[in-house]
């Protein structure tokens, strides 16, 4: 579900775009990273607007040799190839394309797959948004329009869907939805302060990008996009993926919460965190040893007994929920990049 606020938000920017194009005075660049996408790369190429200043197209040691098909039948001359001896991951090729980037002192870099399934022309409302100072880092995503989302398949529904929960509570965007799409835009600012090595290689990528950018509180922006799908076979698996995803959103969950109420700062979570957590804990470990008793002496608990049981558990709920409550609300709502 999207806000009334955050959908009227988008809205606004929606309209700006329809009228504008890229600013000329910033430098943007396009990363494609390429793993078994065959011919496929060199149409989208050809579709990246022209406003575009660099194209770096990244060779995960791909089986079809891309690199070599993009030389010797693209002759753009904004596109460069880069290769990797050893596959990376998808992760790890678009970390090759953005450290290039940087050292070629883009504004602006856009991810985009060369798959087919993001459509080039896209770019500029992905773009826009940065450009203007709105957004930190956009992404795609292909649940805002119901009819949109009613062409992915099944499969791939259920695990972004899951995979999207998950995500809110790891890395704090809870506004955001579609969280494993790769079509994303961001600030080369933003980017240049992000610890690239550390960021997940493989398909979490994404995720683990989003949780590094809530540890500096970058404002991030959900585009509304179709989602694309022809005859091209995906690398990512949902059902390999569910079970592993969810153990490294646990661990991202507790290292945010332990970064924003515990090192950085205190808020209403982390009293949560400190009184309600323990409560409920007592609260039930009490009543489980009071019940235990009960039946072993086959005597029923007192009334008094039972409020002492259910009485911090009570507390403590009330308290979590205030937390959490805090914790959603608590949205990045301005961009950092023009304070870097």
């Amino acid at each position: 579900m999207v806000c009334k606020s955050h959908k009227c938000y988008i809205g606004t920017i929606m309209t700006k775009l329809k009228s504008k194009t890229l600013t000329p005075e910033q430098k943007i660049a396009v990363v494609i990273p390429c793993y078994k996408v065959g011919t496929t790369v060199l149409d989208v190429i050809s579709a990246v607007p022209e406003n575009i200043s660099h194209i770096f197209v990244v060779d995960d040691a791909c089986p079809l040799k891309t690199g070599d098909l993009v030389n010797s039948q693209c002759q753009d001359p904004r596109v460069r190839v880069l290769r990797h001896e050893h596959n990376q991951g998808v992760g790890g090729a678009v970390m090759t394309g953005y450290k290039q980037a940087l050292d070629e002192n883009c504004d602006i870099i856009v991810k985009v797959d060369g798959d087919g399934q993001m459509d080039p022309a896209l770019i500029p409302k992905f773009v826009r948004p940065i450009s203007e100072g709105q957004a930190d880092y956009t992404k795609g995503n292909r649940f805002y329009f119901l009819k949109s989302a009613a062409s992915m398949p099944a499969i791939r529904t259920f695990g972004n869907v899951s995979l999207s929960f998950f995500n809110k509570a790891s890395t704090g965007y809870w506004r955001i939805f579609d969280t494993t799409n790769g079509y994303t835009a961001i600030h080369a600012k933003v980017l240049a302060h992000l610890p690239l090595d550390k960021i997940a290689q493989d398909y979490f990528f994404e995720s683990d990008m989003l949780f590094r950018l809530g540890t500096m509180r970058a404002m991030v922006l959900d585009i509304p996009m179709d989602s694309v799908y022809g005859d091209e076979t995906s690398n990512l698996k949902i059902k390999r993926v569910v079970f592993p995803f969810l153990a490294l959103h646990i661990r991202n969950f507790t290292k945010r919460l332990f970064y924003n109420y515990f090192l950085r700062d205190f808020h209403l979570p982390t009293i949560s965190i400190l009184i309600g957590f323990p409560l409920i804990m007592l609260g039930t470990l009490f009543g489980l040893f009071q019940w235990a008793g009960s039946i072993e002496q086959g005597v029923f608990a007192s009334s008094g007994t039972v409020m002492l049981a259910t009485l911090p558990i009570l507390i403590g709920s009330h308290l979590m929920i205030m937390g959490i409550s805090h914790d959603i609300s608590n949205q990045p709502e301005r961009p950092i990049h023009p304070l870097l």
